[in-house]
């Protein structure tokens, strides 16, 4: 069967650092994968190879059945992924619309000023801002930065969204208009792989979840069943707290997570 992304064998170091060691997995067309794990996991370091950001010093990453584990980020991009940054920065001198226009000039393969605009804003539409198309960029919210962009990776018509803690600083509201968002781009057959540190977020959202320690892949499978892989609980709370939480269990007969 042939996957829509398939990471073999990742490993890149930096120095004497091993950010990912002999990371391997696999995305499926339409699917919500949620990558998950502590700061300093290699969560970044990760989507940062898989868009070209970065270089592995081992392994290889395919992509619709094309090896690109050597493509540049512009590559990347127009070949189909796109993402979005942990830490928001738009285009400061440029408006809303500009802004998503950019994204569709460069990667969505938009064949003139006035097409990409017109892209633009039905991706506006859709993430709520259209009616801030014209305003500088750099003037609105948080929430609203987070929107503008996911408008400007949805312009790039990807086929593979990797999303960086995009629900980072939102509130409860605000997160529950994401999630939906979300939802209807997975709709729409975009496959999206979702860094986050939010397990309601991630438990909603995922149909299967990746955990990352060390750079390396301890755990993978459905949510549940991954948030309760003792692995993955010595990882987050530190192995003396997992053995005393499986102590508990063990006399109560009651699992915990």
């Amino acid at each position: 069967m042939s996957h829509l992304l398939e990471v073999r064998n990742l490993s890149k170091s930096f120095g004497g650092l091993q950010a990912t060691k002999d990371v391997s997995f696999t995305l499926e067309e339409g699917e919500i994968v949620g990558l998950i794990g502590p700061n300093g996991a290699g969560k970044t370091t990760l989507v940062n190879l898989i868009t070209g950001v970065l270089s592995p010093s081992a392994g290889s990453i395919v992509f619709r059945g094309r090896d690109v584990s050597r493509q540049r980020p512009w590559q990347a991009a127009r070949s189909g992924l796109a993402r979005t940054f942990q830490i928001v920065q738009p285009f400061p001198q440029m408006t809303v619309l500009e802004n998503v226009a950019a994204g569709a000039l460069f990667a969505g393969a938009a064949s003139s000023r006035a097409q990409a605009e017109r892209e633009a804003m039905e991706h506006l539409e859709f993430v709520g801002l259209a009616d801030q198309a014209l305003r500088p960029a750099t003037a609105l919210t948080l929430p609203s930065r987070k929107r503008l962009e996911l408008a400007k990776s949805l312009a790039m018509k990807p086929k593979l969204l990797l999303l960086d803690e995009v629900n980072a600083g939102l509130n409860t509201a605000e997160i529950d208009k994401a999630l939906a968002l979300m939802r209807t781009i997975a709709a729409r057959g975009i496959t999206i792989l979702l860094i986050e540190h939010l397990m309601k977020v991630v438990t909603s959202l995922s149909t299967r979840v990746l955990v990352l320690h060390h750079g390396e892949l301890i755990s993978q499978g459905a949510p549940q069943a991954v948030l309760e892989d003792p692995k993955v609980v010595e990882a987050y709370l530190g192995s003396k707290f997992a053995a005393r939480l499986a102590a508990q269990a063990q006399e109560t007969g009651v699992e915990h997570v």
